[in-house]
């Protein structure tokens, strides 16, 4: 990969899960910061159920089936609406076509067990 370590990925209760991460997810991430021309920080990654299990006790909206647990997932952090446009259209650019936008970050992955075309908010 041109833009990431393996370690942004990391679910925090697991250091060196990263590696668990889809490799075609992390192709098509690195192509899209590439096209996106402005840096990624990840928020989230892989995910063990654990951690998964402590974001939904602490509220946050996990989904049960979580591309996350199966490192098909990442959460980009998102600042300001420009860099939100430009995020946006390298993934699709990239091939993403499962997106979620929030007001902070923006949910990309390529989960071949769940819908595709499909984009939605928090």
């Amino acid at each position: 990969m041109r833009y990431f370590q393996l370690s942004e990925f990391d679910s925090p209760d697991a250091p060196g899960s990263g590696a668990k991460m889809d490799k075609e997810f992390l192709a098509m991430i690195d192509e899209a910061r590439h096209l996106a021309g402005v840096p990624f920080k990840i928020n989230s990654g892989y995910r063990t159920q654990a951690h998964h299990n402590s974001l939904t006790k602490k509220g946050y909206k996990t989904a049960k089936n979580s591309a996350h647990l199966r490192g098909f997932a990442a959460d980009i952090h998102c600042p300001d609406s420009s860099k939100r446009y430009a995020i946006l259209s390298a993934c699709i650019k990239a091939g993403f076509n499962r997106i979620g936008v929030a007001n902070t970050f923006i949910h990309v992955d390529n989960d071949p067990s769940l819908p595709e075309d499909v984009i939605w908010t928090y």
